[in-house]
């Protein structure tokens, strides 16, 4: 009898990589900060509306606060954060501005309550009102209810939204540490939102926050982050799901102690930069067009 060839097993690739899959310029804080810094709407007065959406605990109100505190370079709560990844303090539609001297930002964070498993008729609803407020129509204040979209009646409908009223780009914060990112419902609601966004040209981006907590290599030196390929592997299957590219998906971690982390920071500051561009490319054509609409009248 002829002897049987087995063919060596393929040994699984290493959890990091010897090349970061993805290059992060780690001395280019500075730059990032001054960029930010300078950043100016086309148009004076107007603000870039950044609103923030994903799961309950994926880590929204901490990227806002984290932010906060590198622009601010001082630890920031402005926005409350859960304890615990199972609770949600947001409860209502906020917009937060980030302080700068005497004034603020351009551009300002809006955060809603976290994603909840639904029913396929309530996430309708849902979608509706998402798109109402990707549209500038629902006011501060406001509380999502599963069961009844926001009438034109209600006090927190916006009549007669302005260009500051409307969501200039879409943030989807992903939680990096959950080994089944999404259940198939939640994938299901950010692909219609998304599909909402794509309809009114608002650009997305995808932020994969608590990266830290993925490996202790990491938490250990957040440079190996890009060298990781289980977070490749995650950020591609949630591109591969709802269709997010990976050129506008970033991982950052956000703050949870009370020193600063200059290469947290890089992270914070290279996603916001990206964040910032995408949403002033659509708020600067959208009061194009609008110009456009008043002078052909």
């Amino acid at each position: 009898m002829g002897q049987r060839s087995f063919k060596a097993a393929t040994p699984p690739p290493p959890p990091f990589l010897e090349k970061p899959w993805r290059e992060i310029n780690w001395g280019d804080k500075q730059n990032a900060l001054e960029y930010v810094n300078n950043y100016q709407p086309q148009t004076e007065r107007q603000q870039l509306r950044i609103l923030l959406y994903g799961l309950v605990g994926a880590g929204k109100s901490s990227f806002i606060n984290s932010v906060n505190s590198v622009l601010r370079n001082r630890m920031c709560t402005q926005a409350l954060v859960e304890s615990t990844s199972h609770g949600s303090c947001t409860k209502r539609y906020t917009t937060y501005r980030i302080r700068k001297g005497n004034a603020c930002y351009p551009f300002v964070f809006t955060d809603m309550m976290g994603l909840q498993m639904m029913n396929r008729r309530n996430r309708k609803i849902h979608v509706k009102d998402v798109k109402r407020l990707l549209k500038g129509h629902i006011k501060d204040g406001y509380t999502f209810n599963a069961e009844c979209k926001i009438s034109k009646e209600d006090q927190y409908y916006n009549q007669t939204p302005t260009a500051s009223d409307k969501v200039h780009v879409l943030v989807f914060v992903i939680d990096a540490n959950r080994k089944a990112l999404m259940k198939n419902e939640a994938v299901e609601t950010i692909q219609d939102i998304k599909d909402e966004a794509n309809e009114l040209g608002i650009p997305q981006v995808a932020i994969f926050s608590k990266i830290d907590d993925t490996a202790a290599e990491i938490k250990e030196d957040v440079k190996n982050v890009y060298k990781s390929e289980m977070l490749k592997e995650r950020m591609e299957q949630f591109s591969a799901d709802v269709g997010i590219p990976m050129n506008c998906s970033f991982a950052v971690q956000n703050y949870t102690d009370i020193n600063f982390n200059n290469d947290a920071d890089v992270l914070l500051l290279s996603a916001l930069r990206h964040i910032i561009d995408f949403g002033d490319d659509f708020l600067t054509k959208m009061l194009e067009d609008q110009e456009h609409e008043l002078n052909s009248v």
